[in-house]
Order: structure tokens, then sequence, then C-alpha cells
């Protein structure tokens, strides 16, 4: 009897064949040819690899609740498989034809996301080379100054630093998780400051730095600001977020540079990295020539506006087939999933809140939700988070951990002995809309959990 149950989405395989006979119908003035393949050997590859690749995590179910891992909108899936029967390549219009152009309209929408009417930027390979390119314009433009982030930013950028030869400082966190202004102050007026990274959304806990406050400072101080959005960016479009988060999101038109990730919350595969400049002058430090690219057209090909060269075309088509279907519109689809996910991380947050067995450190800014079981020490606390944390995997529930530095934790629970440097809490990424209807499901769960 054929099983009919299923997890997989399918049935966008039907639509990607005929879209491939569609593109295909495009190059029938060429003369006949026909790619022999030994299909036999290409099954047996493929059957081999699905097995293989049973070995993992369930990312695309609301009971993966872990990491920063969301599936790919089928759009997205089927336009980057549709693209690589040609297989284009963004470096220069002569590699990328269709889909350099389908990029700088992908990436036109996100800088109105912003609300940038102009601005210069393209897809990366991810956040990390978008954060290096962000950071490479701003040590070009205050040579010999130091970059600063918050000690919860993303380790990326003091490792950036180094590779561009920048010194870097953390600046210390208040308990929640954010930049400190007192300290960001203190830093500031010891001079030598070329530019602050404001964080809109950890990795850790979803904490978004006080971007108005920042930009006050910036007046006084004149440095440049660099916003890493590659998590919250796309929070910006939320109607559900609490003030300091929507204060924060909402001057984001005001600040020099943005990195978002159209590989988390934009609904893409992986890597989907973008940079955005709201000075397109700024594009005066790529210039290059290459004598054998750049010569099918006299527009800017996206090479020489970027530090990577070869880039897949097939991203951009995935972002740009995704925004066709799923509009960046406040009252649209997509904003409206995108505050699913949030509601859902606050109702799981006063659960565990009012439960009385877990500590809560605050409620959630954006979709990250972090939280331990109740003890006595730090160590104790630790120890029950890890037991948990397996006994959730035996039930199908995939949370995560995250060592919580003490020092951020003593204002808060003030009946814990903080016998160890790190507190390892629980976390969730409730990443998709679906987890707003799983709340209730997981909840059960992680109470029917005894350590």
């Amino acid at each position: 009897m054929e099983n009919t149950s299923f997890q997989f989405e399918k049935r966008s395989l039907d639509i990607l064949k005929k879209a491939l006979y569609e593109m295909e119908a495009g190059f029938e003035n060429l003369p006949e040819t026909c790619e022999q393949f030994d299909y036999d050997k290409i099954e047996e590859a493929m059957m081999a690899l699905a097995r293989r690749m049973r070995d993992n995590y369930p990312y695309f179910h609301p009971l993966y609740a872990g990491q920063m891992l969301k599936p790919p909108h089928p759009a997205s899936r089927i336009a980057y498989m549709l693209s690589l029967w040609v297989n284009p390549n963004n470096h220069a219009l002569d590699g990328g034809k269709a889909s350099s152009r389908m990029e700088k309209e992908a990436v036109a929408k996100i800088a109105e996301m912003f609300g940038w009417a102009e601005h210069l930027g393209h897809l990366t390979g991810g956040g990390t080379m978008a954060n290096l390119e962000a950071l490479w314009i701003s040590g070009r433009l205050h040579p010999g100054k130091k970059i600063i982030a918050s000690e919860q930013a993303h380790y990326t950028h003091g490792r950036i630093s180094e590779v561009l030869g920048i010194d870097f400082q953390a600046v210390p966190c208040n308990a929640q998780a954010e930049m400190d202004m007192k300290a960001l102050r203190a830093i500031l007026e010891q001079g030598n400051v070329g530019t602050v990274v404001a964080t809109m959304g950890t990795t850790a806990t979803g904490s978004v730095d006080p971007l108005p406050e920042i930009l006050k400072l910036q007046e006084e101080f004149g440095f440049r600001i660099h916003a890493d959005a590659a998590y919250g960016g796309y929070f910006t479009l939320a109607g559900n977020l609490g003030s300091s988060a929507r204060a924060a999101l909402d001057h984001l038109v005001r600040v020099d540079s943005i990195v978002i990730d159209p590989h988390k919350h934009g609904l893409q595969p992986y890597g989907c990295g973008c940079v955005i400049f709201r000075d397109p002058s700024v594009g005066r430090f790529y210039k290059h020539d290459s004598p054998y690219t750049y010569f099918t057209s006299s527009d800017i090909h996206l090479g020489e506006i970027s530090l990577e060269c070869s880039r897949p075309g097939a991203a951009a088509a995935a972002l740009w087939a995704v925004q066709q279907v799923l509009p960046y519109d406040r009252d649209g689809e997509f904003a409206r999933n995108i505050s699913k996910c949030r509601a859902a991380a606050v109702e799981l947050y006063e659960k565990i809140r009012e439960s009385g067995r877990f500590l809560t450190i605050f409620p959630p800014e954006l979709d990250i939700t972090v939280w331990a079981p109740k003890g006595k020490k730090a160590s104790e606390i630790s120890a029950l988070s890890e037991r948990i944390f397996g006994k959730a995997e035996e039930k199908n529930l995939y949370l995560a951990i995250f060592r919580y530095p003490s020092k951020l934790l003593k204002d808060i629970w003030v009946d814990v002995e903080f016998d160890e440097p790190y507190v390892t809490c629980l976390r969730s990424c409730l990443m998709k809309p679906e987890h707003d209807e799983w709340i209730d499901r997981i909840w059960r769960i992680i109470e029917e959990i005894q350590v």
C-alpha cells in the first residue's frame, strides 16, 4: 500500500518542469544539441545522497526550534533550480545578463524596505562577506580609526577587523544584552573611533541595539554607523514589535550601511547575504578593471561594486522570485508572517515565565527566546539545561543551548549563586510562521520533561 503521508512540499516540482520548458523556448533558434549522461548512475548517486541526507535534524519542521534555520519558500527553490540549467554568474553582465538585472531589482526592494531611494548594494555569499565589505568601506573612509561593536555582536566583526588590519574594541552590554550607552560614550570620549556597529538582532538573544541613542552620539562624535541587520532586518516589516525595537528599526534609514541576510528571514537558500550603502559614491573604492569582462554593456557590472568575483545568479533569481510572490508590503503576507514569528516567541516566553519551573531573562525583542530551569547555582542550572536539551530531542523537539555571561544575569537572577562565568541556557529561534500555531504543542513537550 502506498504511503500517502508527507513532510516535504512537492507540488513545486510540477511548476519547475513547466517553467523549464518555458525557459527553453527562449533558445529555440539555436541548433539542437543534447548532452549525454548516464542517468542510471545519476539515479544511483541521488538515492545514496537521499539516504545520507536523512542524517539531518528536521530543520523544515515546526518542532525544530533551535538554530537560525528557515526553509526556503517553494518559489525560491524553483527559481534557484530553474536558473541552474543556465548557471549564470553575476560577476559581469556577460555572465549573468538576466540575473544581474534581477539582482539589482531585488536589492533595490531591500533598500526601499529601509526607506532608501538611492543606494549602492549587491548580494553576497552570506552575512560575513557582507559585513566584511561594509567594514572595508569604513576602513577606507576612516583610515587608522578603530571599529567598535557590542560584546554580544556577532564574533565575525572582531575577526573581520583583524583580517582588514583595523583595530577593534568590544563594548560592554546591559542586562538586555544590548550595547551599553554609558560604556559606548566612555570609549568614544577616548577618541579614534571610526565606525560603530549597531546590531539589529543579536545571534544569541535577538537583542536590538538602541539605534536612536547611537545616532545622537554620532552627532556629537562624528563616527560612521554600520547596522548589522543580518538577522533582524526583516523585522522592520513586523507590526507587533515593542517600542524599543520598533524605534531602532525605524531609524535604519539614517545609518551609513546595512547588512541583511535573505537566507535567514528572507526565505532564501544558503548562501544569500546583502550589503547596501546609503551613499552610492562609496563605489569609487571598488573601482577596478578587468581585461576579459565588463565589455558587453556600459551599464554597471555587479563585479565592479563587490569584492567577490564569481557569484551565483541563481541566488538573485531566487530572491527576485520570492519578492514577486511575497512583496515587502507592511500589510502583506510576508510582513504578517514575520509578525507571527515574534508572536510565537512572546507566547512561549509568557508560558515559561508563568510556569514557575524556569528562569527568564527578558521578553523577546524579535523571535528568539532564552530561558533556563531554576537552580541554586549557575553550575546546577547549566547541568539541568543540558539535560532538558537532550530529553527534548528524544521527544522530537529540537532546541538550542547558549552560554550566557554570568555578569549579565546577576541583576536579574538575584537568588542564584554564580559559581561559573557562564550559564548554559536554553534557546529557541521561532523563525517559522507556523510556530505561532505550534506553541501549545511545543510547550506540552517541555512540560512533560522531567529532570
